[in-house]
């Protein structure tokens, strides 16, 4: 067997969300039968699934912050912004990413994924102008203005945000470094959020790689390039070296998360790039059915992904 062959294989939670997997042990064993070795606990996972997948012994590759999910007075966990310029909600946020740190420790996890925050304000909105835009193939016209003004309104509302930010990083950091898991700073799908590269570099370069790195997600990278945003080899290119871990999905359009080989996802890229020792797990929504999940691996196996 060959390295690629014996790499481990992950499923991430994120496809138990369907009602004959109300136990996470009957989705553990269905991850099984179709070929993968480990599971990444996604933030959709309460403390019972938790405890589920626990009791069933397969390997967790990684967690996706903030797990478990919890609610915190009328909002959930992973609502809050870890670069909210509201300290409160920020604090709130970080204590919740600890906790997954936590959990990664009781698993013999290596890494977790964590969504550093988002530039709030008007960005939001521009961001989603620009989705529509594209998404309905409106004029060039259009969607050349939907374009140029997302950017101003990111970079107008970006630097208090970048600073908050800086400052999670740091006290994430303190505890990643103590209990000797890595925080992977992942991709964002919706293009307000933090980072961009540039931003994943300023947030990772102070710390030793095994505390912070990165963690590149195959189908946010591809959204962006095509939404004009952020040219798709950029990530892997300048912060390659950093990469942690990927989430493995394809993209059909502007629509992520479908299984790979079930979209347009430049997978030769991913297989020069990607380095040999990033945790790869298929991150693929609940809609997809069992035989895609299945054929998935052998369709990355013979790209030279996994």
């Amino acid at each position: 067997m060959s390295a690629a062959e014996s790499r481990p294989l992950s499923l991430s939670t994120m496809w138990s969300q369907q009602s004959r997997f109300a136990n996470l042990t009957d989705f553990v064993a269905r991850a099984k039968d179709l070929g993968y070795t480990h599971v990444e606990l996604s933030y959709i996972v309460r403390e019972s699934g938790i405890e589920e997948v626990r009791g069933t012994g397969i390997q967790v590759s990684s967690l996706h912050a903030p797990a478990p999910l919890i609610d915190l007075g009328g909002r959930r966990n992973f609502d809050l912004n870890l670069a909210s310029l509201d300290e409160e909600e920020r604090s709130a946020a970080v204590v919740q990413t600890i906790r997954t740190l936590e959990v990664a420790v009781d698993f013999g996890a290596r890494a977790i994924v964590v969504h550093i925050g988002a530039i709030e304000g008007a960005a939001p909105a521009a961001n989603a102008r620009l989705r529509h835009a594209v998404k309905e193939a409106e004029p060039l016209a259009e969607r050349d203005f939907a374009l140029r003004d997302f950017i101003a309104v990111r970079a107008a509302g970006k630097a208090a945000h970048m600073a908050a930010a800086h400052r999670t990083v740091a006290e994430l950091a303190e505890h990643a470094r103590r209990l000797g898991v890595t925080l992977g700073l992942e991709t964002r799908l919706h293009c307000h959020e933090i980072p961009n590269p540039d931003e994943a570099w300023a947030l990772i370069e102070g710390y030793p790689p095994e505390v912070v790195g990165y963690w590149h997600d195959v189908g946010h990278a591809e959204v962006q390039d095509r939404l004009g945003v952020v040219p798709l080899r950029r990530w892997l290119d300048e912060l390659g070296h950093r990469c942690v871990g990927a989430h493995l999905h394809d993209v059909d359009g502007i629509v992520d998360h479908r299984a790979p080989g079930g979209g347009t996802a430049d997978w030769e890229y991913i297989a020069r790039n990607l380095p040999d020792n990033a945790i790869r797990t298929f991150e693929i929504n609940q809609s997809i059915p069992d035989d895609a999940i299945a054929a998935a691996i052998p369709f990355l196996r013979s790209k030279g992904v996994i």
